[in-house]
Order: structure tokens, then C-alpha cells, then sequence
């Protein structure tokens, strides 16, 4: 779907979750001819509803929820669209003007797995002051990622590997993770803070990580 890399500060224009406890949560809406409009879950899974977090820069899907909704102009998108089109907002349909389920996402915010064969597993990457990096495999161990796959509702690790680094575009996260294993986020752990002045992974090996989930 997204292209990894595009830039998406038109389409955030164009797109928001709202009523959340942060803009990475919440009903999703679109706005059309100026008005915000909220989007009607029919024909939605969570896939797709990872692609509205990734468009956001708000890392991945946690949870996508269906609601009964009065509003009575809810917009529908055609997710097949989004496999050719940029631009969410040219995937809409006609409003609806019956009784319709609208679409609540709540996305990780600051962690995201990337370039996996599903949506619970790839190369982690965590984001940090507005940029993502990836993570190094010496900074990262089975206690951080049971963290990182409760925080993306995706079970417990199955597979925790490193793989190389190479010409990545994203930087490399140096900071050693201390997690103990119970924390709800990977950001809420403690971080060791000695290795700030590195700029290098000694192993050369990000974290690629796979949930049960």
C-alpha cells in the first residue's frame, strides 16, 4: 500500500482521528470540500486501517473498533483503491444517508514494525523528538520485545532476530532498552542513556522482531 519514505504532510491535511487521548487515536474522519466527515467501517480490516496510522507518521494499528453511529453522512472509501492511489482522500464514494458503523483506530504512536510479512512482525523501528530509527540488535532483548508486542496488541514474540543494517535511510537508535517486561509501552521503559554519545551499532544488526499475534 504506502510507499515507504513518501511524504505525507498533504494527505494529514486531509485526514485525522479525533475524540482519542492523542491525534493517534480516535473516529477517523476526511475532510471533503472543507467539511470533516467520519468514514464508515464497511469493507475496512486492519490492514487497512494500519495504512491510516502510517499515513498519520502514527506508527501502527493497535486496534480498529466498530461503532453504531447516528450521523447520518458518513463517507465510505473503496479500500481497493488505496492499492494504486496516494491519496486516501480520492478513494471516497458516495455518502451514506442510512444508519452506518463509524471507525474508531487506535494506532502505537511511537513504534511500528516495517517491511514484515504481516502486520505483527518486520523491523522495528521507534520514533523519537518527531523521526524514526531503527533499533540496534545489541540495545534490544526478549524483555523489551514482550513489550513491544503487547504495545502493538500483537500476543508475545515468537521470533526476535537480528539482520543487517545496510544503506537504510532511517537512523540507528542507540540507546539501550531496560525494560522489565510488564510496562505498556516501550518508550515507558527505562533507557540507558551511556550510550548517547555512539552513533554506531556495533553488531552492525537492527532488530527484526515477529509476535505470536
Amino acid at each position: 500500500l504506502q510507499r515507504e519514505g513518501n511524504d505525507n504532510s498533504e494527505e494529514m491535511k486531509d485526514i485525522h482521528l479525533v475524540g482519542g487521548s492523542s491525534r493517534c487515536s480516535g473516529w477517523l474522519q476526511v475532510k471533503q470540500q472543507g467539511v470533516w466527515r467520519k468514514v464508515n467501517d464497511r469493507n475496512w480490516d486492519l490492514k487497512l486501517a494500519d495504512e491510516v496510522c502510517r499515513r498519520l507518521d502514527c506508527g501502527s494499528v493497535v486496534r480498529a473498533v466498530s461503532r453504531l453511529d447516528e450521523y447520518s453522512s458518513l463517507l465510505s472509501i473503496t479500500p481497493s483503491c488505496l492499492d494504486s492511489e496516494s491519496r486516501l482522500t480520492k478513494c471516497l464514494t458516495k455518502r451514506s444517508t442510512t444508519p452506518q458503523t463509524s471507525l474508531e483506530i487506535i494506532c502505537s504512536e511511537s513504534v511500528r514494525l516495517v517491511n514484515g510479512t504481516s502486520l505483527c512482525s518486520g523491523r522495528l523501528e521507534v520514533k523519537s523528538n518527531q523521526s524514526w530509527s531503527s533499533v540496534c540488535e545489541d540495545d534490544f532483548n526478549q524483555q523489551d520485545a514482550e513489550v513491544v508486542c503487547r504495545e502493538l496488541g500483537c500476543g508475545a514474540p515468537s521470533v526476535l532476530q537480528g539482520a543487517l543494517y545496510g544503506q537504510m535511510e532511517v537512523p540507528m537508535w542507540t540507546k539501550e532498552f531496560q525494560c522489565e517486561g510488564n510496562e505498556s509501552a516501550l518508550l515507558d521503559c527505562q533507557i540507558d542513556n551511556s550510550g548517547s554519545a555512539r552513533n554506531t551499532c556495533s553488531s552492525g544488526n537492527t532488530v527484526e522482531l515477529t509476535c505470536s499475534g
